[in-house]
């Protein structure tokens, strides 16, 4: 069974053009323009002078409102944002809100950083409590198929409207739509997911005769082959399924659905398709596979710890933040030194179609305007100022959701990395999801079905219970 998903291939084609046109120097709209010569303007007349005049003194009094803007804008929001690359870090988000403010010193904005452990309890806690935060940066999984699909939120129509706006790429726009028009996510930054090895190791088993390292690809068959290298080797934990919780799970989607070509839902977005007989293949051959172990006891979060310290071989839970990651040592290192390669998850068709990540704002509707729109200058300063938005982008770590914005990471450290994750990675970006209904529920029905299977439970049975849960949940 081929995949149905739509493939990206416009999306990705863009980006990789986007790393391309940096290294071509500036733009036309960054070279200056030429002065016209005297000689040339020709006189003129009272009528137009007055005219003129008249222009000029309309343009100054629109300049000193627009000056004035920030200055009269008063009010106190409050920003709560899960660990987005750098965005979960105080001395970052503390300095993009410096400038925020240097702009718009009226408004006080508080953050409080989430993670993803307990950070959808803290925010659905808020919620019942009546103390839901102004702004939230994630994804549209919980923007909008949850709190926005619960008439939580507040429609940015009107940021999408703006010039800027228009210059999203069509398909992270439509992530950031809801089934009733309303655009509950204004978008900041993506990437595309995957996964890395440990080259040191696969090196000491002769596997890396497996892998394609200029196209940073391999088929199901031979991941399978360099699986059981690495564990005849004495590397007994080759890889894990991590399954305690939701963090990193589209890591354990993707392998799944990719080993043989199958999906996770269908094109419509409105039905879970996971209990197909590539799918169950593939979770039997995880399964019985030596070396790949279900793993009920860590998260995505907990398995990228254990793969750096060189307790697992590979990683199902990467991407270019984790690549560029410098907290336990160099960058595209593991704490001992050896060398991590990011890998496309293995396919049977040689068409990866990696799970992606789109981050922005969403605004829960409080009750109060003066905030709704505070947090909406906040959003539109962070992710259309000219002056602004290459630096929200870069705090990402991630890659920007605007063809028009390049160059962000030249001459940068992780300038490279970024290149080769934009030529590679990205153009696999497949289709985002993550917006059916009944998504949080699918998620822990999910890690359920991993830690039953994990513990002997029958394959197809499993499956097939969780696509029924899910499909109630989505039915709701």
């Amino acid at each position: 069974m081929k995949k149905t998903m739509k493939k990206l291939a416009a999306l990705g084609l863009s980006l990789t053009m986007m790393m391309s046109l940096a290294a071509c120097g500036n733009n036309a709209s960054e070279q200056p323009a030429a002065e016209p010569e005297a000689e040339e303007t020709p006189a003129e007349t009272p009528e137009e002078e007055a005219s003129a005049e008249e222009t000029t003194e309309d343009a100054e009094t629109e300049a000193s409102a627009d000056d004035g803007a920030g200055a009269d804008l008063n009010a106190s929001i409050t920003l709560w944002t899960y660990p987005i690359g750098n965005w979960g870090d105080a001395a970052t988000v503390d300095s993009l809100i410096a400038s925020f403010n240097a702009k718009y010193p009226g408004v006080t904005v508080t953050v409080e950083y989430l993670d993803y452990t307990n950070g959808d309890d803290q925010v659905n806690t808020a919620i019942e409590g009546g103390q839901a935060p102004d702004i939230v940066m994630e994804g549209p999984e919980r923007l909008v198929a949850n709190w926005g699909a619960r008439g939580l939120m507040v429609d940015l129509s009107d940021l999408f409207a703006t010039e800027a706006g228009g210059e999203i790429y069509d398909s992270v726009e439509s992530a950031c739509k809801a089934a009733d028009g309303a655009y509950y996510e204004y978008p900041l930054c993506m990437v595309a997911h995957c996964m890395a090895i440990n080259q040191t190791m696969f090196e000491a088993a002769d596997a890396m005769q497996y892998l394609d390292l200029e196209t940073h690809t391999w088929t199901t068959e031979n991941f399978m082959k360099a699986v059981q290298a690495v564990y005849d080797s004495g590397q007994q934990n080759v890889a894990a399924i991590y399954c305690s919780g939701q963090g990193g799970d589209q890591g354990t989607r993707a392998l799944i659905n990719n080993l043989y070509s199958s999906t996770f839902t269908n094109a419509e977005h409105t039905e879970y398709t996971a209990n197909t007989p590539e799918n169950i293949k593939a979770l039997e051959e995880l399964y019985a596979q030596a070396g790949i172990n279900f793993d009920a006891s860590i998260n995505g979060g907990e398995e990228i710890t254990l793969f750096r310290n060189g307790t697992l071989a590979m990683s199902l839970c990467w991407n270019a933040a984790q690549q560029t990651n410098t907290d336990n040592g160099e960058a595209g290192k593991t704490n001992n030194g050896d060398t991590i390669i990011p890998m496309l998850f293995p396919s049977d068709d040689g068409k990866t179609e990696l799970c992606g990540g789109i981050w922005g704002f969403g605004i829960f509707d409080n009750g109060d305007q003066a905030k709704i729109d505070a947090a909406k200058t906040f959003i539109n300063f962070i992710c259309n100022d000219a002056d602004q938005v290459n630096e929200s982008v870069k705090a990402s770590t991630y890659f920007p959701v605007r063809p028009t914005l390049t160059g962000i990471y030249d001459g940068t450290d992780t300038a490279d990395v970024m290149n080769t994750f934009s030529t590679h990675f990205m153009p696999s970006m497949g289709d985002y999801y993550q917006v059916v209904p009944g998504w949080a529920e699918a998620r822990t029905e999910w890690w359920n079905m991993l830690q039953r299977i994990g513990t002997g439970g029958d394959v197809a049975t499993e499956v097939e219970t969780f696509v029924t849960n899910a499909n109630a949940a989505a039915a709701k």
